[in-house]
């Protein structure tokens, strides 16, 4: 984060989806209007919401100031409620292809730099290499009272790493516009959220994943969220022994599939690719070769002892 600040900087477009937010979406509207140093566009659409949601967005949206700086995204046809994956996918696809794209949470709220600080990690890039920008978060109740500090970003995420675990949390999460046109180009596998995929492919076309131990925003944490995090690297791989190594590798394997076939991906991660679903494939009596290749490809593993040890268990396993 040493890169000195280049100028001007380009206008960032966040995208939103609104799903029953009533609760907490004034406070992220307010925490985007708060935003220094950069200019933004929000494009937004709300999935099905039957509370006031979108009554507190059309208010936003009259009084966010300037033509086109609020934009509504229109439903496609077939009913308005899609999930968070494919609303967000939906969202992706309609924003503007020149620009770096910042995925929000409704239930969040940014701090002031939050968009400067991405901006300005993406613009010390070598020019024109997609990159994807992620950040910590300090984790908070509903009431936005501190729970701790989100888990330590690793230094130097790869491909690899990307295969095993996502680090990128959407709320978080800035793409630069090459990276938006590379993670377009393909749609995702149904069982993956926006971030996870975004950080597969743009690592996986051998872009740059940018991370910040510096947090940027208060993700809160409550009943009613997708995913949620956990400060507590004891507790999450608890919770994901519970669960069990097929969901996960079911996950792992249809995340191969669908990332051999996007188009950017390098012909070093398609062969690594190749090599893994060979390895998979081989069931049976042969947990030797799954051994051998967690030893060959040590780079694939998880940012934190414990939950790397249950993957490697699931890997073994599954």
């Amino acid at each position: 984060m040493a890169c000195a600040t280049v100028a001007p900087l380009p206008t960032v477009c966040i995208l939103l989806s609104v799903y029953n937010g009533a609760a907490f979406l004034e406070a992220l509207l307010a925490s985007l209007l708060e935003q220094r140093g950069v200019e933004w566009v929000l494009y937004w659409r709300d999935d099905g919401s039957h509370d006031g949601s979108t009554a507190i967005m059309h208010r936003f949206q009259a009084q966010a100031g300037g033509a086109g700086r609020c934009v509504a995204v229109p439903a496609p046809e077939g009913g308005s409620h899609l999930g968070v994956m494919r609303s967000y996918a939906w969202l992706l696809a309609h924003a503007p292809q020149n620009m770096p794209v910042a995925f929000c949470d409704q239930d969040d709220v940014w701090f002031p730099d939050k968009l400067h600080r991405a901006l300005v990690a993406l613009a010390c890039q070598p020019e024109g290499a997609p990159a994807l920008y992620c950040s910590r978060q300090v984790l908070t109740d509903s009431a936005l009272r501190p729970l701790g500090l989100s888990p330590r970003l690793p230094p130097s995420p790869c491909f690899l790493m990307a295969l095993t675990q996502n680090i990128a949390t959407g709320c978080t999460v800035v793409l630069s516009a090459q990276a938006v046109r590379l993670v377009c180009q393909c749609p995702p596998p149904a069982a993956i959220l926006h971030d996870w995929w975004a950080y597969l492919v743009v690592s996986g076309a051998g872009g740059r994943i940018v991370v910040d131990n510096q947090p940027t925003l208060f993700y809160r944490q409550h009943g009613g969220n997708t995913v949620g995090a956990s400060a507590r690297l004891v507790v999450r791989a608890a919770g994901a022994l519970r669960r069990g190594p097929r969901q996960f590798m079911d996950i792992f394997n249809a995340n191969i599939s669908a990332l051999l076939l996007h188009p950017a991906l390098s012909a070093q991660n398609r062969a690594g690719l190749h090599g893994l679903r060979g390895v998979l494939d081989d069931a049976g009596p042969a947990r030797w070769r799954r051994a051998r290749t967690l030893w060959r490809l040590r780079a694939m593993r998880r940012s934190a002892l414990p939950d790397q040890c249950v993957f490697g268990l699931w890997f073994l396993l599954a």
